[in-house]
């Protein structure tokens, strides 16, 4: 007893019992329950005092990797992972309760702290703005910045507006004059054509005209087409407008031509039966027209994404198909070459013949005339 009077001042006792500031001070220790440094010692969690709510889940998910009946480990244990869960639950309530401790002692200590501050510091802030509580004050004070910068922001919108205004003024006189300069040159130009329109028609030249009378045919009908779609249209056409998917199918069809008169020169100068230096020839000319292929196979699926109708899609083209039509196409031009060879050698000899047949009758004509002026000479 003298032992524990030397250590707890006599201000501490009180009528025989202990003050609460001792008795908080003597409970501050760790009182943790047997169950609960099982549940901590399951975690491995060695430092009680200061072990996080952080380094409590990192040993729980550690845990878990080596002990949950889903991982695929050779460690997997259904019963030892219900314990870690359960250890782990009991750890995280018992972190809470201390956090809310520790938060209750922090409130108490604010309390006597405000308590003991000067009243008049709280006029030394917010600009002397508002009333209550300092986060009253302190709501009050950001709300009235906020109702100032959107006020200052409105001010210098109207400024903005009143200088634009003023420009938009000077500009639209001075666009004003322009138009009605361009609206008198105009006017006069109407004035001057409309004037010889009617000299010409005083000296009747305008009398006989085909179609007097008649309504201009502009648009040529479509039964296949609503008359307003046909006549926009042709409006779009003759100013020069062509649609996205036209362009790209004019595109296609020139790319494919231009392949397709390759192939057919190339296979065309070469021999049939080719040669094996021909044939390589060929082969690098179809490899070169394959990349082309490739570039027009991407032009025809873009076609195909913009083209309005489904039945004017296309599809792509294959160096196959491109090779065999060059081929049957070089073979039936050899053919046709061939026959024109025999009609030109058959009509020289035709010729031939008429000519030696001519040539025949003349002399039988020129010897009687040939014997007799050699009679008299």
């Amino acid at each position: 007893m003298s032992i524990f009077r030397l250590l707890v001042p006599q201000s501490s006792v009180y009528h025989g019992c202990l003050t609460p500031v001792l008795v908080r001070a003597l409970s501050s220790g760790p009182n943790i329950s047997h169950s609960l440094k099982e549940s901590y010692r399951l975690l491995q969690l060695p430092d009680i005092e200061h072990c996080s709510p952080a380094h409590v889940k990192e040993a729980y998910l550690r845990l878990a990797k080596l002990y949950h009946p889903d991982c695929g480990a050779p460690t997997a244990d259904a019963a030892l992972f219900a314990r870690v869960e359960e250890a782990y639950r009991a750890v995280l309530a018992h972190q809470s309760k201390k956090k809310q401790a520790d938060g209750g002692m922090e409130a108490d200590d604010e309390d006597k702290s405000r308590t003991v501050a000067f009243q008049h510091r709280r006029y030394l802030s917010f600009d002397g703005m508002g009333s209550g509580t300092p986060s009253q004050r302190e709501r009050q004070y950001r709300q009235m910045r906020a109702d100032q910068a959107s006020e200052q922001v409105l001010n210098y919108r109207h400024r903005e507006h009143e200088r634009a205004a003023a420009a938009e003024g000077a500009l639209l006189e001075r666009d004003v004059r322009q138009r009605s300069r361009k609206i008198k040159i105009t006017q006069a130009v109407e004035r001057l054509v409309e004037d010889l329109i009617q000299e010409s028609m005083a000296r009747g030249d305008f009398r006989n005209l085909s179609g007097a009378g008649k309504p201009l045919n502009k648009f040529q009908h479509n039964p296949f087409a609503d008359p307003m779609t046909h006549n926009l249209n042709r409006i779009l056409i003759d100013n020069g407008y062509q649609p996205p998917w036209v362009v790209t199918q004019r595109d296609i069809r020139e790319k494919v031509t231009h392949i397709r008169s390759r192939l057919l020169e190339g296979r065309t100068r070469l021999g049939y039966p080719m040669t094996s230096q021909e044939h390589t020839h060929w082969e690098q000319l179809c490899a070169s027209v394959e990349e082309d292929l490739v570039k027009l196979n991407k032009m025809v699926d873009n076609y195909n994404l913009i083209v309005p109708m489904l039945s004017m899609q296309m599809v792509h083209f294959k160096l196959s198909r491109e090779v065999s039509r060059a081929e049957k196409e070089a073979h039936q031009h050899r053919l046709e070459q061939q026959k024109v060879g025999i009609q030109e050698r058959e009509r020289r000899k035709d010729e031939k013949k008429r000519t030696n047949t001519v040539t025949k009758l003349k002399n039988t004509k020129q010897s009687p005339m040939t014997w007799i002026y050699n009679l008299f000479r």
